[in-house]
Parts: C-alpha cells; structure tokens; sequence
C-alpha cells in the first residue's frame, strides 16, 4: 500500500501552506564544471525507492529528524540516492544548517548538481535549517540568497527549540513550522507503488566517490 502521513492529509488550513513554485534551476545547466572528486557527495544506488529521500549536505544538517517526520521518506546518509532507472529517478531534497559551513556544503552539492555529474535524481530543492534561534545576520543571509539561487526551490525551516529535546517518533505531528515545509514538499511527490513496503533497506551499490568515508562536516 502506499505511505499515508495523517497529519498531512487532515490539515487543512491555509496558514500552514507553503508554494511549491520553482526558483531557480530545474534541471543541470551547460557550462557548469564538474567538481573535483574530492568535494563530491558519494553516490548511491538504493535498492528500493522512497517517497523522498533527504539529503545531508554536511553532518548534523538534520535529514534524520526530517525524515522520521515525513512516513515513507529516508535519510540518504550524506550520498546521492541516483536511481539506476532513468524513468524514475530518485526524488531528493538537499538540507544544510544555515551556518557558513553549511551553505558552502549546500553550494558544492548544488554545482555537483547543476554539473550533470549525479544521474538518476530529481532534485526537488533545498531545506535551509536554522543552526541557532537568533536572526540569521546580513552576511549568512546574502549567502543564503547566492547559495538558494542554485536550487529549484528553497525551504527556510527555523529555530525548533521542542525538537532538542523530544524528536519525532513518526506518530506526533511535527511543530508547525516543519509542518510547513513537509506539506509543501509532500505536494511534489507522487505515491510510491502499491507493492512498496514501508522500511526501505539501506542502500547497497557504491559508485563515485567512496561510500565508505565518513560524512564531511564542511570545514572550509
């Protein structure tokens, strides 16, 4: 049967829609070079789909948490889901910290991206996740506009100080803020096939960059 997140289908008030119009960039674009191997995202082939799959751009960005908030979806593990069926390629949204560290993570998976280098992806845009309850200041704002711009569309998910202490099991609704942002993303997906079972196994096929380091927490 296909994923049913409740708390998306009972939720009908306006306040909580965000749009899903594109922009920025939809597709890969010409002219964009390919980055040097070692500021690429691994690549992955799962072995099964997801309803989304939440991408990493850096450790703690917090794709774990968004998808224990969105049934059906999955943490990618900081590596590009590329689907090896090119009529259905995998559906992903890229999530950073809004800290310096985090954009500039953010900006080298968008140029991989837009480089044409990761087949077999449907990148539907970017969650920007606040790394701290104060106003982001001007600078990291003028990097979230340059950085942003790389994305199909661009979610901002602020400050949530419940969710340090009581993360989502997969059964409470997230606050509303998240709520939000899933709602928007949740209108961009089609349902998985009927035979789809709930629990995705772990990716299992290595390609590019290897797998098998460990996450990079952007230090550049």
């Amino acid at each position: 049967m296909a994923h049913h997140n409740p708390w998306l289908a009972a939720t009908q008030d306006p306040s909580l829609d965000v749009a899903t119009a594109t922009t920025g960039p939809v597709r890969p674009q010409q002219g964009v070079d390919e980055l040097d191997a070692v500021d690429r995202l691994p690549r992955r082939t799962p072995a099964a789909p997801a309803l989304a799959w939440w991408l990493g751009a850096h450790g703690g960005a917090g794709e774990t948490t968004l998808a224990e908030y969105l049934p059906g979806s999955r943490a990618a593990d900081h590596a590009w889901p590329t689907s090896a069926d090119a009529t259905t390629p995998s559906r992903v949204v890229l999530v950073a910290r809004s800290h310096a560290r985090g954009l500039r993570a953010a900006q080298r998976a968008l140029t991989d991206w837009a480089s044409g280098a990761v087949p077999g992806v449907d990148l539907l845009g970017l969650v920007i996740v606040a790394d701290a309850p104060q106003r982001l200041p001007k600078p990291l704002r003028d990097l979230t506009r340059v950085v942003g711009g790389g994305a199909p569309r661009v979610w901002h998910l602020p400050w949530i100080e419940a969710a340090r202490y009581a993360p989502s099991d997969g059964t409470t609704p997230p606050p509303a803020p998240a709520r939000r942002v899933l709602r928007s993303i949740a209108q961009l997906t089609d349902p998985l096939p009927a035979d789809t079972a709930p629990t995705v196994p772990a990716p299992t096929v290595t390609t590019g960059a290897s797998a098998s380091a460990p996450a990079r927490e952007d230090s550049r």
